[in-house]
C-alpha cells in the first residue's frame, strides 16, 4: 500500500502496517463523529508519526499511485470531517 502525506511524501507499507493504519483510520472516525478535537489531534499526529516510521520512503523519482491520502499534519478537525467518515480513508 502506498500512502501520502499531503505536503510531504509517500511511503511505502506493508500487509501488517496496512492492517494497522486501518485501525488507527477506524479510530480517527470515532474521534471526529463524536467532536473529540483534542483526542483527534493526539490520534492523528499518531498515525502521521506511525507511517512515517513504518513505512518505507517511495524515491522522489518513482511515478507511483497513492493508495490512500492523508490530509496533511495540520489538519482541523472541521476539515477532518470530510474526510474521516464512514469507513474512512482504508476501506475495510
Amino acid at each position: 500500500m502506498i500512502v501520502r502525506i499531503s505536503g510531504e511524501g509517500q511511503y511505502r507499507l506493508n500487509d501488517e502496517a496496512a492492517r494497522r493504519l486501518n485501525e488507527l483510520d477506524n479510530e480517527l472516525v470515532r474521534l471526529v463523529e463524536t467532536g473529540d478535537e483534542v483526542g483527534f489531534r493526539a490520534r492523528f499526529k499518531t498515525l502521521v508519526e506511525w507511517v512515517r516510521s513504518q513505512g518505507q520512503p517511495v524515491p522522489p523519482d518513482e511515478i507511483a499511485a497513492s493508495d490512500v491520502i492523508l490530509p496533511p499534519p495540520d489538519v482541523s478537525l472541521d476539515e477532518a470531517r470530510s474526510v474521516f467518515r464512514g469507513e474512512g480513508l482504508v476501506p475495510g
